[in-house]
C-alpha cells in the first residue's frame, strides 16, 4: 500500500488530540492542503503563540495571558464566593452562562485512583489556604458528576466542612456522567441556582 510519509505524520499528530479519531485527523490533514498556504501558516502561528503565551493564573489556576487572569483581577467580582472546578474548560462553560459573579479555583483535575491521581497532585492545598485565610463565605463545589468527580467532591467537603465557609454543591441539573463543558447554558444555570449545602 502506497503511503505518503508527511501526510501520515500529520494524521498521526492530529489523532493525538482529544476527540479526534484517525478519519477526522485525515479530513483535517486533507483540508490543510485545500486552503491557502498563508492560512495554514497563520494557524500554525496562532497555535505556537497560544502555547508560548498562555499561562496558569497564580490566583485561581485558570488560564491567562498575564500572571493574574481577568476574572481574578476584576474588582467587581464577589470574592466571598469561590466556585471550585476541575479544569479551566469548566470555568469557561460556567462563565458563558453569565450567571455567576464570584471567583474560581481550578483544581487541575480530579482524584482518580485508577489513573494514579491523588489529592497531592491537585491544587487542593491552595484551596484550603484560601478558605483558611478567611473572606470566603461559600465554597461551591462544581466537579463533574461522574465517579471521580463525586469522589473529589466528597473529599473536598470533608476537608472544608470545619471552616467558617458554607460548602455547597451544584444541583443535580447536571445528569450523572455529564461533564460541565458539554452542558447547555440553561442546565449549568439551573445547577448553579439550585446548589445545595453538602452534609
Amino acid at each position: 500500500m502506497h503511503k505518503i510519509r508527511l501526510l501520515e505524520e500529520c494524521i498521526t499528530e492530529f489523532s493525538r488530540l482529544p476527540g479526534i479519531g484517525r478519519k477526522s485527523a485525515a479530513r483535517l490533514s486533507m483540508h490543510l492542503l485545500k486552503i491557502k498556504k498563508e492560512d495554514v501558516l497563520r494557524l500554525a502561528d496562532k497555535i505556537t503563540l497560544f502555547r508560548e503565551n498562555i499561562i496558569i493564573c497564580s490566583e485561581c489556576g485558570g488560564l491567562s495571558e498575564d500572571e493574574i487572569c481577568p476574572i481574578c483581577s476584576d474588582p467587581k467580582r464577589d470574592r466571598r464566593t469561590l466556585l471550585v472546578v476541575e479544569e479551566a474548560k469548566d470555568l469557561f462553560a460556567i462563565e458563558q452562562t453569565g450567571c455567576y459573579n464570584g471567583v474560581y479555583h481550578v483544581l487541575g483535575g480530579k482524584i482518580s485512583p485508577l489513573e494514579g491521581i491523588g489529592p497531592d497532585k491537585l491544587r487542593i492545598r491552595e484551596l484550603t489556604e484560601k478558605v483558611k485565610a478567611g473572606g470566603v463565605s461559600e465554597v461551591i463545589i462544581a466537579t463533574n458528576p461522574d465517579l471521580d468527580g463525586e469522589t473529589t467532591a466528597v473529599y473536598l467537603f470533608k476537608l472544608l466542612k470545619d471552616y467558617s465557609a458554607a460548602v455547597t454543591k451544584l444541583a443535580s441539573g447536571l445528569a450523572l456522567g455529564t461533564h460541565i463543558e458539554y452542558a447547555d447554558e440553561l442546565t449549568v444555570l439551573r445547577a448553579i441556582e439550585g446548589r445545595r449545602e453538602m452534609y
